[in-house]
């Protein structure tokens, strides 16, 4: 592979530029530069911008700039989502849809767009950690990857819809999965070294998360989510459980959570909640979060009817 040719590409496509490597042209030195930066981030060093390495450097970027204000907005008391232009309501007050002011919008072309189609009938919800410091972020880098998501998970617990779930976001990673499910991107910049940026900007200290594990494997400390973030996320699969007839359940092993993949979820076959992880052994997203304990408090909450 000509790694010159792949990284101008990737330029071009994701808006970055050899001056984030230290760098002033797309040569052999910028090349050498990406593999030195992705050493030193616990990336696979092989020279080349990817979508992982394009989402690391932004964040990292990010979190040099001190000007960031959290969003002030006045919510009304009713809140929905959106399915095939019917709206579904929501037991939390702070939803943003995509067409309100302050939304976050999925670029056309960037999903399945099923328009004037038969209704989707979406069977599984993904949850996903994006690896951002604020929702705003996290759709900056979506659209300039070209991928997508239906719902993010702000910082303060804001929950942003960003696309009609009628249409099927390219979210999980492989069309069986993203044709048949429902996805969130929940904050968490995930790495400790963050934390100083959370704290700095007025959102306070993130749990760390010491124990958590995916496919076997236990990982370094990490950030987890804030309590308010479960909070909006049991919210809003309670909406989806009720508004789509997706079950509270998610994969089990053992009388608990299942901690790597599942078949049926991999092969597209699972109803139910999961994450990201449980697709596929390349992930790890949302290692430490208990979804069985969490969905437990949202099975014995009241449910309302439609």
């Amino acid at each position: 592979m000509d790694k010159v040719f792949y990284n101008r590409s990737s330029a071009s496509n994701l808006g970055w530029e050899p001056g984030w490597f230290g760098c002033d042209y797309f040569d052999d030195t910028l090349t050498s530069a990406v593999r030195k930066w992705q050493r030193e981030n616990g990336l696979t060093a092989d020279g080349l911008v990817g979508p992982t390495t394009y989402r690391r450097i932004w964040t990292e970027r990010e979190s040099e700039i001190s000007s960031f204000k959290p969003a002030n907005r006045r919510f009304d008391s009713n809140r929905w989502i959106v399915h095939n232009g019917k709206f579904i309501p929501i037991e939390w007050k702070k939803v943003v849809l995509w067409d309100e002011h302050g939304g976050l919008e999925t670029k056309k072309g960037n999903y399945y767009d099923y328009s004037g189609k038969p209704e989707r009938k979406p069977t599984f919800f993904v949850n996903h950690w994006d690896v951002c410091l604020s929702s705003d972020s996290c759709a900056n880098v979506l659209k300039k990857r070209g991928a997508s998501v239906h719902f993010c998970i702000d910082n303060d617990g804001t929950i942003y819809q960003l696309l009609d779930t009628q249409h099927g976001a390219w979210h999980a990673g492989g069309q069986k999965w993203n044709q048949k499910s429902i996805g969130v991107e929940i904050s968490n910049a995930y790495y400790t070294k963050y934390q100083s940026w959370y704290e700095k900007n007025g959102l306070g200290a993130r749990p760390i998360l010491e124990d958590s594990w995916t496919h076997g494997s236990k990982h370094k400390p990490h950030l987890g989510f804030y309590p308010i973030q479960i909070e909006a996320a049991r919210a809003l699969w309670k909406a989806i459980h009720i508004g789509y007839g997706i079950p509270l359940a998610c994969p089990m092993k053992n009388g608990e959570m299942s901690t790597g993949v599942s078949p049926e979820a991999s092969k597209g076959k699972f109803e139910g909640f999961i994450h990201h992880f449980h697709l596929t052994r390349r992930k790890i997203d949302c290692a430490g979060f208990d979804l069985e304990s969490n969905l437990q408090i949202v099975r014995q909450s009241p449910m309302y009817c439609l």
